[in-house]
Parts: structure tokens; C-alpha cells; sequence
């Protein structure tokens, strides 16, 4: 089944227009190389694929030679680099070609944000675009189906995420494996190529304790001594998921420091099928004891994903006092304060006292099972 991304349209727009590099990252099987190919179809101009495990174009693409990258990309109007941080100084040689050869397009991918960046961001200062891709978000689902389509879709994608491939699988078992696939093939590849990690399967297994916390502020400490590793190296290897898409964090807002918890993060999964894979629960919601955290780390997700898509800029924390007042999810848009609940069932919270205390002119949203649709679009 064919989902037109949120990003198509502009990226399209911007590969036509801008002379500079777009770079488009994501996790791996989130849809890139499709979404870049698909854009590319819709040119009809005469477009270089390489992609960057084939050894034969390796050596041309990190040579920092002029004529040896000429010679490569003569006759082509369009270069397209599929998983680019796998070529050495590949910064350094887009750069090279962006300066010497004005007529060419060139885009570029990566799975791997942190060692895609690590490489182009210095030599292609000013020269560069760049974007991210996530799983499939509800706002491009709502292109293709309704409103009731979707509410009935929300078990689905909280048991068995969003990439790609799991929506063109017929049957439960079908999904399960591929998730299991997924995550055995693709989850820790990028960081432990890339990364100097001495005891691999400590990735692993701070993933899986990870995947029990979300929606609750981690300890690094606590991490730590679960797992016979220091503070600083947990924060490492959380760093290196961050940058991989495996998980991202979410801040405590705080404006009075003896009030408000704010040191501690929260930690989500970028996709919630690879989360339910990692600790072996694909049951269905009536059987789970986790559906509100589910609940909230979708939520999340896909406010970011929208957010992003939709071009708009906001921060983005969660809120809690020493003395138990919460909130899930605010956003500071334009030096305004949105608050958010989350509760999976419709039962009426009032909202925080403290908040609206300390807040005056902020809001107060409570978002269910019934109304989410209107926070994720």
C-alpha cells in the first residue's frame, strides 16, 4: 500500500528551486530511499543512483579530486547518494561539487543522523538542506482515509508502530516477525558500526529497560547500577539511540527550580512496534497493563511529527512539581504556554491547581481516545 509522505511535495519543490545539497535522514526502512526515488520519477531529468555500499563508487565519491568526481556525475543533472555515511570525507566532496559543478542537483540520504552530520556539517555550511523522515505519521494517513477510518486505526499503530512494510502485511504473525527482523537487523547497526561500544549487548539491554520506562523520568544512575555501567556511559549510549532514531527525549519545563522537577528526562521510542518487539508484547490493548504509556509515547510522536512537517517551531517539555502536579506535554509556541493531559480512557481530569497558579495565561487541553485526532493532525 502506497502512503504519499508529508515531505514529498516540499522536498520536490526545494530540489527544483535550490541549487544546495538536500540531506534527508530517518531510520533505517522508514521509507528514504522510496520517498527520494518517487520525487525523482516526477523530474524527468537524467538522475545518477548510487548507492553507497557498492564499493566501485566509494573511492570516487571520497577522492577530493574535481575531475575523478567530474568524471563520475558527467552527463547527469540529478546525483542521488543513497545511505551517504558510508562514503569517508563524503562532507568534503559535496561540497567540491556543489562550488565546481553549479548545474548538478545532488541529494543525499543517511539512517544514521549522528555520523551522516559528523561528516557534511562543517564543509557544507550554507550548502546544505536537510530534513527528517519518520514512520508513517497520521497526518498522512488522513489523506487517505477518514475520520472514522483512522479513530479504528489507533490499536493497530499502538501495538504494531509505523514503518512502512507493516502496512502491507496481511496477518499479525507477518508483522511480528518483521518487527523482530527489524529490530535484530537494523536497531543497534548504525551505533555499533559507527560507535566504539565495548560490550554490545549493553545496548540491548538498556533498550529493553528503556522500553519498560517510557512515559516516566529515567535515572541515569539507576540505569547505571541495573546495568554495571557508569552514569556517563549510559548517557553515551542514550545519546548514540537519540542520534540513531531509536529513541528521543523530552525535558522538564521548569521556571522555578525548587518547585519543579526538571533534571531527569522522559524517554519515548520512535516507533512503538520496534518498542513492543523489544520486550516481547504484541498483545492486544485489552490485554496489556501499559496502554496509557503506549498511549502517551504515540501521542508525542505524533505531535512532533506534525509539528515538523507542518513547519512549525515550538519547544517541546513535560511538566511536574515535587508535590505530584503534572502534566504530560506542554509546548511554548510564540511566548505562550499550551499544557496537555494524556489519558487513554474518557474519564474527566481536572486541571493541575498549581499550574494554573503558576501559569496564568497558559491553557489546559485534556486529550483521549476520543479527541486525539485533533492534537495529532
Amino acid at each position: 500500500m502506497k502512503i504519499q509522505r508529508a515531505l514529498f511535495k516540499e522536498l520536490l519543490v526545494t530540489l527544483q528551486q535550490s541549487q544546495k545539497v538536500l540531506i534527508l535522514y530517518g531510520a533505517r526502512q522508514v521509507g528514504k530511499t522510496t520517498l527520494v526515488r518517487d520525487m525523482l520519477e516526477t523530474m524527468h531529468k537524467k538522475i545518477l543512483v548510487i548507492n553507497a555500499d557498492e564499493i566501485k563508487y566509494v573511492d570516487v565519491l571520497s577522492s577530493r579530486d574535481l575531475h575523478t568526481l567530474k568524471s563520475l556525475v558527467s552527463g547527469y543533472e540529478v546525483l542521488f547518494i543513497d545511505e551517504a555515511q558510508r562514503i569517508p570525507n563524503i562532507g568534503i566532496n559535496l561540497k567540491i561539487m556543489v562550488d565546481h559543478l553549479p548545474g548538478l542537483k545532488i541529494v543525499a540520504t543517511g539512517s544514521s543522523s549522528f555520523d551522516l552530520a559528523n561528516k557534511v556539517h562543517e564543509p557544507l555550511t550554507g550548502r546544505a538542506l536537510t530534513y527528517t523522515l519518520y514512520p508513517i505519521s497520521f497526518l498522512e494517513l488522513s489523506n487517505r482515509y477518514n475520520i472514522f477510518e483512522l479513530q479504528e486505526q489507533l490499536e493497530e499503530r499502538l501495538i504494531y508502530g509505523s514503518y512502512p512494510e507493516i502496512f502491507s502485511l496481511g496477518n499479525n504473525e507477518a508483522k511480528k516477525k518483521y518487527l523482530e527482523e527489524l529490530q535484530r537487523a537494523y536497531l543497534y547497526k548504525d551505533v555499533l558500526e559507527i560507535a566504539t561500544i565495548k560490550h554490545s549487548y549493553k545496548i540491548r539491554d538498556l533498550v529493553k529497560l528503556l522500553a519498560f520506562q517510557i512515559g516516566s523520568q529515567v535515572s541515569l544512575t539507576e540505569l547505571g547500577k541495573q546495568l554495571s555501567m557508569s552514569k556517563d556511559a549510559i548517557s553515551h549510549y542514550i545519546d548514540l539511540l537519540e542520534k540513531a532514531f531509536v529513541i528521543f527525549r523530552l525535558g522538564g519545563f521548569s521556571r522555578n527550580l525548587r518547585k519543579e522537577v526538571s533534571k531527569m528526562d522522559k524517554i519515548y521510542f520512535y516507533d512503538l512496534g520496534i518498542r513492543n518487539s523489544v520486550i516481547d508484547n504484541l498483545k492486544p490493548l485489552k490485554d496489556r497493563d501499559d496502554v496509557g504509556k503506549l498511549f502517551e509515547n504515540f501521542l508525542v510522536l505524533e505531535r512532533i511529527k506534525c509539528l515538523n512537517y507542518k513547519n512549525k517551531d515550538a519547544s517541546k517539555y513535560f511538566w511536574r512539581t515535587y508535590t505530584g502536579a503534572e502534566l504530560d506535554y506542554l509546548e511554548e509556541r510564540e511566548g505562550k504556554l499550551y499544557g496537555f493531559e494524556f489519558t487513554f480512557n474518557t474519564s474527566r481530569k481536572k486541571e493541575p491547581k498549581t499550574w494554573l497558579e503558576a501559569y496564568k495565561n497558559s491553557s489546559y487541553t485534556l486529550i483521549h481516545k476520543n479527541n486525539f485526532l485533533d492534537f495529532v493532525l
